[in-house]
């Protein structure tokens, strides 16, 4: 079979590390039957069993929106012409006011590892080649790593990566924007790439207090409880926000209009045991669900069941689930995570959506718990999701296990100029002294210049996510004491390479550093890069319709405010919590605002906070700020100024550029300078719809970014401007130079 690979820039890599890929996740569309995500405005319709995209000429709303006021009504000139179905929900397919921009999910709840490198191969084709962005995020606060992704006219399989993930679970989003072509998906696999570790002990069902769960009975206790429905409950009338027993029932059920309370509403209880229809033999959880009538979406929860964890699982713990499951009816219902009183929920999503059919099914999966996790007791299943019938469920063989780990302070180091890599197996453990704990991280033979610090050790995501980062610049002094904070994936830059010794005072949350052999930085003169940059912002079309669907100006057109842009781009990437300093002049031919991001390599986004907007006017002005790099931009390496925000052609003039490690040095100093004192390798500029960055002047064009699919009928001069087809003289065009007579 033919296969088509898209060539994708790591955002971060394992320094000679190969690929053992593993897979984590496999979605195939023909096992559904029609959109079985969150609608973001659109929803692709389902052919024999193939997820079909049918382009930008539509967009898609329920007959209430549309009837209503909102963003989605009825515009001029539109009409529907079908519907598609989301769940249970018809959307009508409308047209006649596009191309409308539009974006979906083709994976969801996809488990995965901070720091982690992921490969994904989908079967997808294209009624004409096309090339989009599919975004992996981990959360709603839009903090994604980017992929461009080409896709062709005829079934293959298309492989693209991705690096710097910042979450436990994550969701893939196409984003075709206002391309027009018919997209066609068959399945999507997620990989990743494993490296060895230790073996990882899992410690079975534990009570709040990490013993073995105990179940009174007239016998002895149970040490590995499975939640096997063939032990009845010890204490069948227990509360469901009794929290000092409510931990001792693993399973939770609510049936509509069961167990009333004051409000006029149902309150969860104790899971009915009784024999499994099919096996009179096999005692099972039973969850008599009524037909659900309450308005809205409320609805999916009249029915609901929870599998109950003994304790409270934190952001970082990793966890294996397993249970049986089936139902009266075929069926596919939704998960939440709740807080420790079933009902009390927490957030949106837990291990995916199950598919139940009326034949026993197994479920196994690992759950890790994202930062809007932490806090977890339960997990809910939201039995009326998408069918509101009166259906039975079923469980049976419920199961939580907890990965055991180290607990305490621990701390790895690496050098990554000296090609010294984390190892997180063997993390130094501190030990006390007097009424600190202390470390010594570094060999003569190893010098370290950055490091981890960990409150767990035995798991390497574990490790990373539950690390340390002080408040303030690192120096060589064991009398600086810094405030701390936890923060996932945090690398702590020394100022130095050589053996440290660390201090830790857990009563303050403090810490301190002291070299005690090697070579310590020496403070280096920031330094100015004159290079005088001029964008030339070309008009931009009237803009898109907002995610909303809100019109932003009188007219919807195509445009975007990052149609023009200019990059300040880092010789190294940044991590989180490093405080930069950043200051440059700055003018331009007319007033116009410019927001800023944080992107990997030009154009390839992260976050949409960098140093906030930036107010050009026909006069110089000065910016003077810190920069700090937020953790949804843990892995950055450029800020980006979107200077299409103003519809009006505008020349943008940036100079004098300073762009350093902030620290508490003398005037002038730094530990580290970001970009360089002369050339344009650090400046990028984007002119126009529909072109790609380039690097500012010069002729390396197309240096760093791989991961940028370049339109190959674009034509540049020497001076990195690009030109029309009519130019004369020595241009680059594909990367290389070309001479047009």
């Amino acid at each position: 079979m033919k296969k088509l690979f898209t060539l994708i820039a790591f955002l971060a890599v394992f320094m000679g590390a190969k690929a053992d890929w593993v897979e984590d996740y496999n979605l195939d569309y023909s096992t559904k039957t029609n959109f079985p995500f969150y609608v973001m405005g659109y929803v692709p319709e389902w052919v024999d069993g193939v997820m079909t995209d049918y382009g930008a000429n539509y967009r898609y709303a329920t007959q209430a929106d549309l009837d209503g006021d909102g963003d989605a009504k009825w515009k001029d000139g539109e009409e529907s012409v079908g519907t598609a179905m989301a769940g249970n929900t018809e959307y009508q397919k409308v047209t006649g006011a596009g191309p409308y921009w539009h974006q979906y999910f083709i994976a969801d709840g996809i488990p995965t590892e901070i720091d982690g490198s992921y490969k994904v191969t989908a079967m997808v084709k294209a009624s004409e080649q096309v090339t989009i962005n599919v975004n992996m995020g981990w959360s709603w606060s839009e903090a994604a790593a980017q992929a461009s992704v080409t896709i062709g006219t005829e079934w293959a399989e298309v492989e693209w990566e991705y690096s710097g993930i910042n979450g436990t679970s994550c969701n893939l989003v196409a984003q075709p924007g206002t391309a027009t072509a018919t997209i066609e998906w068959k399945w999507v696999k997620v990989q990743h790439n494993a490296k060895a570790q230790r073996p990882t002990t899992w410690q079975e069902w534990l009570t709040k207090d990490g013993q073995p769960v105990i179940v009174e009975t007239t016998t002895a206790a149970i040490p590995s409880w499975m939640g096997n429905a063939s032990t009845p409950w010890t204490d069948p009338d227990v509360k469901f926000n009794d929290q000092e027993k409510n931990y001792l029932i693993c399973a939770w059920t609510k049936e509509r209009a069961v167990l009333m309370n004051d409000d006029g509403a149902w309150d969860p209880f104790p899971a009915r045991i009784e024999a499994d229809p099919a096996d009179a033999n096999n005692k099972v959880f039973v969850v008599h669900g009524k037909e659900a009538i309450t308005e809205g979406d409320a609805a999916a929860w009249d029915n609901q069941f929870w599998i109950q964890s003994p304790k409270e699982w934190k952001s970082g713990d990793q966890l294996k689930i397993h249970f049986k499951y089936k139902a009266s009816k075929a069926v596919t219902v939704a998960t939440q995570c709740h807080k420790q009183n079933p009902s009390d929920y927490l957030i949106w999503h837990a291990i995916g959506d199950i598919a139940f059919t009326e034949e026993w099914q197994e479920f196994d999966g690992t759950m890790s718990i994202a930062d809007d996790m932490a806090g977890t007791w339960s997990i809910a299943f939201q039995l009326n999701q998408n069918d509101h019938d009166a259906i039975d469920f079923y469980f049976d063989d419920l199961s939580w296990q907890s990965m055991k780990l180290d607990e305490g302070y621990f701390i790895a180091g690496a050098n990554p100029d000296a090609g010294l890599e984390y190892d997180y197996d063997n993390a130094i453990e501190f030990t006390p002294e007097g009424e600190n704990l202390v470390a010594t991280i570094g060999t003569k033979d190893a010098y370290v210049s950055q490091v981890m610090i960990s409150t767990v050790r035995g798991n390497d995501a574990a490790f990373k996510s539950n690390t340390l980062k002080p408040t303030g610049a690192i120096t060589n002094d064991p009398d600086n004491w810094m405030d701390y904070t936890a923060s996932s994936l945090a690398k702590l830059n020394l100022p130095g390479a050589g053996i440290w010794k660390v201090y830790i005072d857990p009563a303050y949350s403090a810490m301190a550093f002291e070299m005690l052999e090697g070579e310590e930085k020496n403070p280096v003169d920031v330094v100015t890069n004159h290079t005088a940059i001029v964008v030339h912002g070309l008009e931009r079309d009237w803009l898109t319709a907002d995610n909303d669907g809100n019109p932003r100006e009188a007219e919807v057109g195509t445009g975007q405010a990052w149609d023009n842009q200019f990059w300040f781009v880092a010789n190294r990437e940044l991590s989180t919590g490093e405080v930069t300093h950043l200051k440059f002049k700055y003018k331009a031919s007319k007033e116009a605002k410019t927001s800023t991001q944080c992107h990997a390599a030009p154009g390839a986004y992260l976050h949409w906070g960098a140093i906030g907007d930036v107010n050009f006017t026909t006069e110089w002005q000065e910016f003077d700020g810190d920069f700090t790099v937020a953790s949804e931009a843990n892995g950055m390496k450029s800020i980006a100024f979107n200077m299409a925000e103003i519809k009006e052609a505008c020349d943008y003039e940036i100079t004098d550029v300073q762009w350093y490690l902030k620290a508490d040095l003398e005037e002038g100093k730094t530990w580290e300078n970001l970009i360089n004192e002369t050339g344009t390798a650090n400046f990028y500029v984007k002119e126009g719809a529909g072109t790609e960055p380039y690097q500012y002047g010069g002729e390396g064009i197309f240096t760093i970014t791989d991961n940028i699919t370049t339109d190959s009928n674009a034509i540049y001069n020497l001076s990195g401007q690009r030109v029309g087809a009519d130019y004369k003289g020595i241009v680059i065009k594909n990367g290389k130079k070309v001479v047009i007579k």
